[in-house]
């Protein structure tokens, strides 16, 4: 484990993402910074994620579809608008490479598109995040299912963890302060050695944070409890995390400036 980031702790058992339900109201709004590391299921409270296209082939882009349907059967049409929008779509292969974060959109039916970048030939896991429109109480759900891209696998190591890394020459720094079951994630955003403070609100926050669990991607997402006050984000930003298992995860911040969304990428170690 790098020295840089200091270890943090989980309290959680290794199944929670199995047996917990959604965290009701997660991120319902700017300014809240709640996670739960979940998503391996394919169906939860009734609720299930079918896929409609069979086969995604390697190197090219594809039209994903799929549906949720309800404990009647029925697809689900009826979706609250949260993060300011009505579903987020994740994709990751095994190696925790080549991250997509998707807005999909929703035909009359039910059936959902996401427009996925081409993916290279392996394992992928695809997450549906959202909360059905059944009250002001409805629980928000993370389901997943995985496919097999066809071709020679190339699998990629995992880079060791760090505190630090580089994208498009803004600089991200995490700091993780160990807590009893949940810990406080800072991140700083610089460039060129100054400190960023134009950044703009992206999903209702000024960044949105996505980590999957090395072995079985176990996914956590995060938003930041600063307060939202226009184009003036940053340079620190601080989360709530409870990550539910130990080892290493694959962290993915995207943040926005002057209209362009930036996504850094780092290896957390949890002990």
């Amino acid at each position: 484990m790098a020295a840089s980031v200091p270890p943090v702790s989980s309290g959680s058992p290794r199944d929670a993402t199995a047996r917990m339900p959604g965290m009701p109201g997660m991120a319902h709004a700017a300014g809240t910074a709640q996670g739960l590391a979940r998503g391996l299921a394919t169906e939860q409270d009734g609720y299930r994620l079918n896929a409609a296209t069979c086969g995604v082939p390697a190197g090219l882009p594809t039209a994903f579809q799929f549906a949720v349907t309800g404990p009647d059967g029925t697809p689900v049409t009826d979706f609250t608008v949260h993060q300011t929008r009505k579903l987020h779509f994740y994709a990751i292969r095994t190696d925790l490479t080549g991250f997509q974060h998707l807005h999909p959109d929703i035909s009359d039916d039910g059936t959902w598109t996401a427009d996925l970048a081409a993916l290279a030939p392996g394992t992928w896991r695809l997450y549906a995040d959202f909360i059905p429109n059944t009250g002001p109480h409805a629980t928000e759900l993370v389901l997943s299912r995985t496919v097999t891209v066809p071709g020679e696998v190339v699998p990629t190591p995992l880079p060791a963890p760090t505190g630090s890394t580089v994208v498009d020459g803004y600089t991200v720094t995490l700091h993780a302060q160990p807590m009893a079951g949940a810990h406080q994630l800072t991140a700083t955003v610089s460039q060129a050695g100054r400190p960023v403070t134009d950044l703009q609100p992206y999903l209702d926050s000024y960044a949105h944070l996505t980590a999957f669990h090395e072995g079985d991607q176990a996914l956590a997402h995060l938003h930041p409890a600063n307060t939202v006050n226009g184009d003036h984000g940053g340079p620190t930003l601080t989360f709530q995390a409870l990550l539910a298992e130990p080892g290493n995860w694959r962290v993915f911040l995207q943040f926005q400036t002057a209209g362009q969304l930036h996504t850094a990428e780092l290896t957390l170690h949890v002990d």
